[in-house]
């Protein structure tokens, strides 16, 4: 499999590698509106009821982007809490928000981080705690740049929102279906870990400790090289990075057992492993290459589907499973630094196809960012344990069941989605954060008449996206964001 070479390898290692963080105690939950006079004053709703006629949708498409912060997305967007200005603890040694005053936020691009140089955004761990600062979502203006911590400072630049010529696809989405302004990433940390709770709801290896932030080398699974591990985060708060633990886990189980024994189709729609000289999103952005009853099982050829493409040839030839995550490779996704602005096309893409096709009427498209990628963000997350939970982030359902123009207020985290798919096909349980969330329930409307499809316009379409685009050589893209983007 896929690798860097010793002296790549050696660079990613020395820039994740982080300190050992302090021991802390995260605050029990946060009332939603506590925090700066920037909140809008939106009331997060009690979990809904479910629908009646969840045999409506017979396919579930998750459709799984890169590193925005809801704000990032749909600051000022109408009816949703997402304001222009944001909390900024004073920073003595910056010299930055001496006055108090919370800071405007400004126009950024999809496809470049400006600060320092073109690098990524500080969202591991540590980062978190740092811009959560005990709820005052305060402190965004104190992280670095670059994974791992690597470059200088960020600043001001986490305050930004992207452009609304680039954001626009999204907003048209959000205005004719339902846009949710209180999902919440499942954990504190990076993809790694985003990933697993996307599939898994959960990264707990036992009851004192679980997985956070991202394994020293890579790919991102039973595919690294011996001797690597990833870090864990203990009960009582602290970071062990030296843990010992290799990412490949038997210690949770994973949708993947769930969907198998209810005998419901999947795919898990990802990148392949090429080489380091092509889209790496196979190599680190597939949740299942870690869980080692799927990479070294039947499910590995039959369920992960590569390349991610292939979505729209089994859309094509009728041959949709029942639920579907898609994965982006980098160039779409919508990852700062990644040079490319096409995530917002690539999304409309997989809308456009479903809805041109026999499946639009029984089909639920959800999308979602996996972390927030140090972006600002004004709501603070609950925190119900020391695991969880993490930064808002935006979250679309599309489906001609899902009410339209609608913005829902009710709190939401990846364990949403897993839970409705359980209700939906009626299967087990994981018995994770899919048994404590709130379900998909209040975004659709089952008694209104489905409407008829119309195309959704966005700057490419899918012919763009069937053509092979490799992204840059793999070190060059470590180079330029401070380690592989995560």
């Amino acid at each position: 499999m896929a690798s860097l070479s010793g002296r790549g390898r050696e660079k990613y290692r020395m820039k994740h590698r982080l300190n050992s963080l302090r021991s802390v105690a995260l605050a029990a939950a946060f009332c939603a509106s506590a925090c700066s006079g920037t909140v809008t004053g939106v009331t997060p709703q009690p979990e809904p009821s479910v629908p009646a006629n969840l045999g409506s949708i017979q396919h579930v498409i998750v459709l799984v982007q890169e590193n925005r912060s809801f704000v990032n997305l749909f600051s000022g967007y109408p009816g949703a809490d997402a304001p222009a200005e944001g909390a900024c603890k004073p920073n003595q040694a910056l010299k930055l928000c001496l006055d108090g005053q919370p800071v405007r936020l400004k126009e950024v691009t999809l496809e470049t981080c400006k600060c320092t140089g073109g690098r990524d955004i500080g969202h591991d761990h540590k980062a978190f705690e740092t811009e959560f600062d005990g709820g005052k979502m305060d402190g965004f203006n104190s992280i670095p740049s670059g994974t791992g911590g690597t470059g200088g400072p960020a600043k001001l630049y986490p305050y930004g929102f992207v452009e609304r010529s680039e954001s626009k696809p999204y907003w048209n989405l959000a205005h004719a279906f339902t846009l949710g302004d209180r999902m919440f990433s499942t954990e504190t940390s990076d993809s790694f870990v985003a990933h697993q709770q996307i599939i898994a709801g959960t990264t707990r290896l036992n009851d004192t400790e679980s997985v956070v932030d991202v394994p020293d080398a890579f790919p991102w699974g039973c595919d690294a090289p011996a001797g690597t591990t990833v870090p864990v985060i203990k009960v009582d708060g602290s970071v062990v990075t030296n843990s010992g633990v290799y990412p490949c886990f038997t210690q949770y189980k994973t949708m993947a057992d769930v969907l198998d024994a209810a005998k419901v189709s999947w795919k898990f729609y990802v990148a392949p492993f090429v080489g380091s000289d092509a889209d790496f999103s196979g190599e680190v952005w597939n949740a299942f290459d870690p869980i080692k009853s799927v990479r070294y099982g039947a499910d590995w050829k039959k369920n992960i589907s590569e390349p991610n493409t292939n979505l729209f040839k089994d859309i094509k030839s009728h041959s949709l499973p029942a639920v579907s995550w898609v994965i982006p490779i980098l160039a779409d996704s919508d990852h700062p630094a990644s040079g490319s602005n096409t995530g917002p096309s690539w999304v409309t893409s997989v809308v456009n196809a479903v809805g041109r096709s026999s499946y639009w009427k029984t089909t639920a498209i959800v999308v979602i960012w996996d972390d927030w990628g140090g972006w600002y963000d004004n709501v603070p997350p609950p925190q119900p344990d020391y695991t969880s939970l993490g930064m808002r982030v935006p979250l679309l359902v599309i489906s001609p069941w899902a009410k339209h123009g609608y913005v829902s207020h009710t709190e939401y985290n990846f364990g949403s989605i897993l839970k409705y798919i359980e209700q939906n096909f009626g299967t087990g349980s994981l018995g994770t954060t899919d048994a404590s969330a709130n379900s998909l329930g209040d975004v659709f409307d089952f008694t209104q008449t489905p409407p008829a499809f119309h195309p959704f316009d966005a700057p490419y379409g899918m012919s763009f996206f069937l053509r092979h685009r490799p992204s840059p050589p793999l070190e060059d893209v470590i180079e330029k964001s401070g380690g592989v983007p995560d």
